[in-house]
């Protein structure tokens, strides 16, 4: 285990970094007045002007679908080579879809790389690549405890050449973007079937398909999200093209499990950037800030957590780029571990760093004149994305044990 950076990567974080300082950071207010605007206009979902020009200057500098690995159609990348690019991105809320490495594009992508059929990537697959449309991830459901994926109620059901698809699902990330044209659905094909994990299937279903209505953008503590956002969407008598179907029925959680291990471990990258720049922002403040005679950072309480979360987050580092390096020599199955480990500790990390920069803030920390209301409400949402801490504790806990039981 090696964590020395090649040339090609050192080279690409200083590439990275310059992109960010010269061009994401200096918009990243441009990006709110643009919301604010839409918003008061009536419609917060109309896609930002600057996030289109930041995508055009990323591409033009080579950055862009750095995250794809063992892939053609990426920069080539290992997950260990592409974890300090996509923390550096993850530092602002606009730098991964600048680069094209936001969620959930870079997940669905993932999967039609690695299920999609020929005819599913050439429509599909190419537009996503190229920036050009987005795309939703329709898994979890209202219903029911989506913790256990395997209560899924949504029926897709073969009815000659199409499937029929009727359910309601929420935390549909950006389909309320009008960008959004496919969403990667997640329903029941044989819920008879004697094995829980063999009911489900995986279907691609067009934004426009008659029976898809987008209910409502739920918000998250009171933020919406926009123009990104996440929404709950009801299908009714959705008919679909069988060639639609990913992989085979019943493949559902198969490629459930080849989607979510990369998407965790880049939510993970993403949240440790955040994090990082929340310290920084911590340390410039304490050091400004004068209370009862002295800076904020002569004082023992605030030196005591500043020290606490630079250790906190180099251990979340190194977590990931353990994980990462362990995706990359023996697959992501064998690092099932490792990804639930992360998944756990780097958004609880997160959480605790900008908790106390919220505290260090004071009565700015709880306005949204510097973003932590919002940067927090992302972070505590991670906690139960993709999978709750609960589970992937329960899950890093059968695996420790299974270690002991033949013994």
């Amino acid at each position: 285990m090696d964590f020395e950076f090649s040339p090609k990567v050192q080279q690409l974080q200083q590439r990275v970094g310059a992109f960010m300082e010269e061009h994401v950071y200096p918009n990243e207010a441009r990006f709110h007045e643009e919301i604010a605007a839409n918003r008061r206009a009536g419609n917060a979902w109309v896609p930002t002007r600057v996030v289109e020009e930041l995508k055009q200057k990323a591409k033009a500098q080579g950055l862009w679908n750095l995250w794809l690995p063992e892939s053609e159609y990426g920069a080539g990348l290992t997950n260990l080579e592409y974890a300090p690019l996509c923390e550096i991105m993850g530092r602002s809320a606009i730098g991964p879809e600048a680069m094209n490495c936001s969620a959930p594009d870079t997940g669905n992508m993932e999967v039609l790389v690695r299920y999609g059929n020929e005819a599913q990537k050439r429509e599909w697959l190419a537009p996503l690549l190229a920036g050009e449309i987005r795309s939703g991830f329709a898994m979890t459901e209202p219903a029911v405890a989506s913790s256990d994926a395997t209560n899924i109620a949504a029926s897709i059901v073969r009815d000659g050449d199409h499937y029929v698809i009727n359910g309601r699902k929420w935390w549909t990330s950006g389909a309320g973007d009008p960008r959004c044209r496919i969403l990667i659905f997640m329903g029941k094909t044989d819920p008879q079937n004697t094995s829980r994990h063999r009911q489900q299937s995986m279907i691609l279903v067009p934004m426009d398909a008659p029976g898809v209505r987008l209910v409502r953008n739920v918000p998250v503590f009171g933020y919406d999200d926009a123009p990104h956002g996440h929404s709950e969407v009801d299908f009714v008598d959705v008919r679909v093209p069988a060639s639609n179907l990913l992989l085979g029925e019943g493949r559902g959680f198969e490629i459930a499990q080849g989607r979510l291990g990369p998407g965790r471990i880049h939510h993970c990258m993403r949240v440790i950037g955040a994090a990082e720049r929340t310290l920084e922002a911590m340390c410039r403040r304490a050091l400004g800030r004068v209370a009862f005679g002295r800076t904020l950072a002569e004082q023992g309480v605030w030196r005591e957590r500043i020290a606490d979360a630079r250790m906190k987050i180099d251990q979340a580092r190194l977590l990931v780029l353990h994980a990462a390096w362990k995706m990359d020599v023996a697959g992501n199955k064998a690092a099932q571990k490792e990804i639930a480990m992360i998944k756990v500790v780097a958004p609880t990390i997160a959480c605790e760093v900008i908790d106390q920069a919220i505290q260090l803030f004071g009565g700015a920390g709880v306005s949204d004149d510097f973003g932590l209301g919002w940067l927090y409400a992302t972070a505590r949402t991670l906690r139960i994305a993709d999978g709750p801490d609960e589970v992937h504790r329960n899950h890093i806990a059968k695996l420790e044990l299974s270690r002991y039981l033949t013994r």
